[in-house]
């Protein structure tokens, strides 16, 4: 998608969604239950939920994959993918996808990018989820960014429910482990990734080290990498959107790329966009 595909009217600024404020300050009070029912097991749990909902259902799936289209997998695997990133609890896949075009299309522009770090830390962390514009969240307006996706019954469905994916994943959760298991997969989980992901979105356009001269301020932080399995290496990403790896030099880890690899490796993923370029050390 170019900017040229794109027709984006500034909007009123819209007032605070209080649904929204609700429901994402209750999932952080719950979370604040953890200590009182804090297990190794349900860490471990945590841990790899993040894991498996961010790093394989968020950056390689809603990202990499369908946003970006960087490689490509049989479209059983697609869907089974696309799933596993509903799951994460951060908007169903057209929506994200649309949002993150956006971002991309019309990088750091106050009006057009839904989360421009311009507009300060707070806003491109989370106030823009709080202060929705209808174009980046009224389903009629967003899916035309994303109509790949939304031209697809399966997609639209996802789309629709994923809130719904919760039920048996809590179900799940309570079978094996008892509220320990719902305190810290479901409710530390959500809080941890949520703010991992959306580090992306601030604190990578605020600090950190340039290996490409872009139009915007992207960068690369090493820390946020870490926290988000490779999707740190901001600036890199930038460059060259549309590359599988977002690590470049051999010392910028990327996990999410190593799932890529194997994939690649047992023939399940085809069409990898590699780096197009060398970037040496500096």
């Amino acid at each position: 998608m170019t900017s040229n595909d794109l027709s984006i009217s500034p909007e009123q600024e819209p007032n605070l969604d209080w649904t929204a404020v609700v429901f994402f300050a209750s999932i952080h009070g719950l979370a604040l239950l953890a200590p009182w029912f804090f297990s190794w097991s349900a860490l471990g749990v945590t841990l790899f939920l993040h894991w498996f909902f961010g790093s394989i259902g968020i950056c390689l799936g809603y990202h990499r994959l369908l946003s970006h289209r960087s490689f490509q997998v049989p479209q059983w695997l697609e869907y089974t993918i696309a799933i596993i990133g509903a799951l994460a609890l951060q908007g169903g896949p057209i929506f994200w996808i649309a949002g993150h075009r956006l971002h991309h299309a019309f990088t750091e522009d106050e009006i057009k990018d839904p989360y421009s770090a311009r507009r300060g830390f707070w806003w491109s962390h989370m106030l823009w989820i709080f202060y929705p514009y209808s174009t980046f969240f009224d389903y009629e307006k967003y899916q035309r960014f994303a109509p790949d996706l939304a031209r697809d019954p399966f997609y639209r469905w996802l789309n629709r429910n994923f809130l719904l994916l919760q039920i048996p994943l809590a179900l799940l959760l309570y079978a094996v482990g008892g509220w320990s298991f719902i305190i810290w997969g479901m409710f530390v989980r959500a809080v941890l990734l949520w703010h991992s992901t959306w580090f992306i979105n601030s604190v990578t356009h605020l600090w950190g080290y340039r290996s490409f001269e872009t139009n915007d301020n992207s960068r690369n932080l090493w820390w946020a990498a870490i926290l988000t399995y490779g999707e740190g290496w901001h600036n890199n990403h930038h460059a060259h959107p549309n590359v599988a790896k977002a690590g470049w030099r051999w010392w910028e880890i990327d996990i999410t790329w190593w799932a890529i690899w194997l994939m690649k490796s047992l023939g399940l993923a085809r069409k990898v966009i590699m780096p197009p370029v060398p970037v040496t050390d500096k």
